[in-house]
């Protein structure tokens, strides 16, 4: 594996489900570079990518599919607030963590429906039809959340559809 290859693999695996981009931005490499050794490192099974919701990520080959789903979610800033309240309360309402998380309740939706897909949160209906939203894996979802920390452009997204919401909303 050539110098290149391995800083990439070392940095995929301390910062697992990263995505193309801030791997060109994180290594300070030419797009084509990483792309070059991402697509030699994918051949070897020294990574493994996964197309998630717009981005590929790339993460150690030791990542199950739950987990690659859980990674990428979990780097978005507001996917994560959202876990983390959850979390917290055991279950809840989807009112309470709107609340709670002072965000426009279709971003909750948009995220809830990505986190459902995902397997880290149940819808569950009681007799009346009333939602309230549960962590379906508590225990995993808590030790993803300590490997994971969003990266500064993630955050500034979500905090940029927070806004647009926010305005919308008025």
């Amino acid at each position: 594996m050539t110098d290149q290859g391995t800083r990439i693999r070392r940095h995929v695996e301390s910062k697992p489900g990263v995505h193309f981009n801030a791997l060109v931005r994180g290594l300070d490499l030419a797009p084509g570079q990483v792309q070059y050794h991402v697509r030699n490192l994918l051949a070897d099974d020294t990574l493994v990518s996964e197309q998630l919701y717009g981005k590929t990520h790339y993460y150690p080959p030791e990542y199950d599919e739950w987990e690659r789903g859980a990674v990428a979610l979990l780097r978005r800033e507001t996917a994560r607030d959202v876990l983390v309240s959850l979390l917290e309360a055991g279950e809840a309402r989807p009112a309470d963590v709107v609340d709670d998380l002072d965000i426009a309740r279709s971003t909750l939706a948009w995220h809830v429906g990505h986190l459902e897909e995902q397997g880290l949160v149940e819808k569950r209906r009681d007799e009346r039809n009333r939602v309230t939203l549960v962590p379906t894996r508590p225990e995993e979802t808590a030790r993803m959340l300590g490997v994971i920390e969003p990266s500064l452009p993630e955050r500034m997204v979500d905090r940029f559809t927070r806004l647009v919401d926010d305005l919308l909303a008025e």
